[in-house]
């Protein structure tokens, strides 16, 4: 599975993004979708989580309200809408990928998402 994370940017506090990440493979419902984030000398740390048919969500409570997860398996694709974004969202955000069954897992690469003050 390699998945291509996209929709990073610059933005203002108060200011909106949405990050997408695209997967490959034709099981892409078989897999538990996340998005992580981290910042330049610290942990990367969980941000939010979709089960595989997108009827289950969870968040960290400093996102909880703001982001909202979802995919669309046609399009083998995982979204994060962010609203209301604060200086302290700026981080590399990656998308996670964890396989229902096998537990395997695999990480995209990053986007950089900014937000000024």
């Amino acid at each position: 599975v390699q998945l291509q994370a996209s929709g990073g940017g610059l933005v203002q506090a108060g200011g909106s993004l949405k990050l997408s990440c695209v997967g490959s493979g034709r099981t892409f419902s078989m897999y538990t979708k996340a998005w992580f984030r981290q910042l330049r000398g610290k942990e990367r740390e969980f941000v939010a989580v979709i089960s595989g048919h997108g009827r289950n969500a969870d968040y960290a409570d400093s996102v909880k309200g703001r982001f909202a997860i979802s995919r669309d398996n046609a399009k083998n694709t995982v979204y994060l809408q962010m609203n209301n974004l604060r200086p302290e969202d700026t981080a590399v955000y990656y998308c996670h990928a964890r396989h229902w069954s096998s537990g395997r897992e695999y990480w995209g690469e990053g986007t950089q998402v900014t937000v000024s003050s």
